[in-house]
């Protein structure tokens, strides 16, 4: 398609849903770099869920068609969720130390109530483990060398990964324990 000077390719990613799509967009003789809109396919750090497909399905997504893409592509995706994925990426690669330094960069952005989106597939290289399932670490991790029993492990466990529970607040515990919220509780 192509919108005045905007051309856009419109890339069929089945697996988060049997119709998913993902759009690559840009100029020509543009300086700036082009722009994925992933949508639940390609996340910060991470890749959707396998809702309607498979493990194969997305690893033909990331690989040979977002992963086919210009290394500077910003990429922009459909959900703001870059810390619980780099948690998990962090439990993945442990002495990774990209993982790190973007998940220290993630935590402050998400104090600062801003956003971590864009990144660019370049950096998703580096830190992302699902697509990263033929480096060693991430075979490690999961028990398997076959880059999709990689990619099929790794979003298992990252489905029924859990964040670690909040510690409650010191204070607010003490003030239960003296009942100085007693008045404002309904007693019957």
């Amino acid at each position: 398609l192509q919108f005045g000077a905007i051309r856009v390719r419109c890339l069929f990613t089945p697996c988060h849903t049997s119709g998913h799509m993902c759009y690559f967009m840009w100029e020509d003789d543009s300086p700036d770099a082009p722009a994925l809109f992933s949508g639940d396919t390609l996340f910060v750090g991470g890749c959707g869920q396998f809702f309607e497909g498979t493990a194969e399905q997305m690893f033909t997504n990331l690989t040979q068609i977002l992963g086919a893409l210009p290394k500077d592509t910003k990429v922009f995706c459909g959900h703001e969720c870059t810390v619980r994925n780099l948690k998990f990426a962090l439990k993945v690669e442990p002495e990774n130390e990209a993982v790190k330094e973007k998940l220290a960069w993630a935590k402050q952005r998400d104090d600062e109530d801003l956003p971590t989106v864009p990144s660019t597939l370049h950096e998703e290289f580096l830190y992302n483990p699902f697509l990263r399932v033929t480096e060693e670490p991430v075979q490690r991790f999961t028990g398997h060398t076959d880059p999709v029993e990689v990619l099929r492990t790794l979003r298992s466990q990252r489905d029924n990964f859990k964040k670690p529970k909040e510690r409650p607040n010191p204070p607010a515990v003490l003030a239960f324990d003296f009942g100085l919220f007693d008045p404002f509780l309904d007693k019957k």
